[in-house]
């Protein structure tokens, strides 16, 4: 048997134009979403986000507002640029692209986000909110994985996950989102003890712990949908948590690495901006992209 390809790449795009044809239908309400998001440093890696994300931005409708800040730049002086995009009505969503220098608190930072433009869905207020099953804004990733899960499988209800990773941007969200989709979830990691033995219960997977090639193709149940969240620079490439070879040829469906989850973090970032705006405005979350 070989698996399903779950293909992120494609439904990412579709995504985005679902979004942008909701950003349409607000500018013809005089309404249009802006995104600011914020880099410190010259990190090559963040340096591409950035890009990416400025440009799939504008590609939907929005504005993008990019703020561009030397490695040297004092605390304050962040601060103070977030507690400007929070009061400017043209911002609807803020992201501080992580990592931060060092000389930088980063919870500190997350925390001074207002809530209701946290599109990232970091600060703690957000993080709480979802853990008790309230509104709230939901880590990108996570939020991606989910749209995956429910396309793919439709009812979530009574499925076993297994989260292997505790992180607070996947593992930790994640199985949040799963609860409130009625499956039964255990969050593992990289010391759980007889780690490929609980995989093997797993009717949903998600791979989230920065290891790669991790998981073999013999922790999988046969018939098991696998996330794989895991990006990983290797002399073979990226490649992800998962050992995907090995695993396609027994799982029911999985995510590829590259073209996988990571192409649903940038759409739904942009998901998330646009229910930010219809918040503000007191309209209802777009259809489908909030759990």
């Amino acid at each position: 048997m070989t698996a399903t390809l779950i293909d992120g790449k494609a439904f990412a795009a579709n995504l985005r134009t679902r979004i942008a044809t909701e950003v349409a239908g607000l500018k013809d309400q005089g309404i249009v979403p802006g995104l600011a998001v914020v880099l410190v440093g010259e990190d090559p890696a963040s340096q591409v986000y950035v890009r990416s994300k400025g440009r799939m931005t504008r590609e939907v409708g929005m504005n993008s507002y990019e703020h561009k800040l030397p490695a040297d730049t004092p605390q304050d002086a962040l601060l103070a640029l977030i507690d400007q995009l929070n009061e400017d009505p043209a911002v609807n969503g803020i992201l501080v692209q992580l990592p931060l220098p060092k000389h930088m608190d980063e919870a500190l930072v997350i925390n001074a986000i207002d809530p209701a433009k946290d599109v990232d869905g970091f600060n703690v207020l957000n993080v709480g909110l979802l853990a008790t099953g309230q509104k709230a804004m939901v880590p990108c990733t996570p939020l991606g994985c989910l749209m995956m899960l429910r396309d793919h499988l439709g009812s979530l209800s009574g499925k076993r996950a297994v989260i292997i990773g505790r992180s607070n941007i996947v593992g930790k969200p994640m199985a949040q989102l799963l609860l409130r989709d009625s499956a039964t979830v255990t969050i593992a990691h990289s010391r759980t003890d007889n780690l490929p033995e609980l995989c093997r219960q797993a009717d949903i997977l998600v791979a989230a712990v920065g290891h790669p090639r991790m998981v073999q193709g013999d922790w999988i149940k046969p018939g098991a949908t696998v996330i794989d969240v895991g990006i990983n620079r290797t002399d073979d490439g990226l490649v992800g948590d998962v050992d995907f070879d090995a695993a396609k040829e027994i799982a029911g469906a999985i995510t590829p690495v590259p073209g996988g989850v990571g192409p649903m973090t940038i759409a739904c970032l942009l998901a998330n901006t646009l229910t930010a705006t219809a918040r503000v405005y007191g309209l209802p979350d777009p259809e489908g992209l909030t759990p």
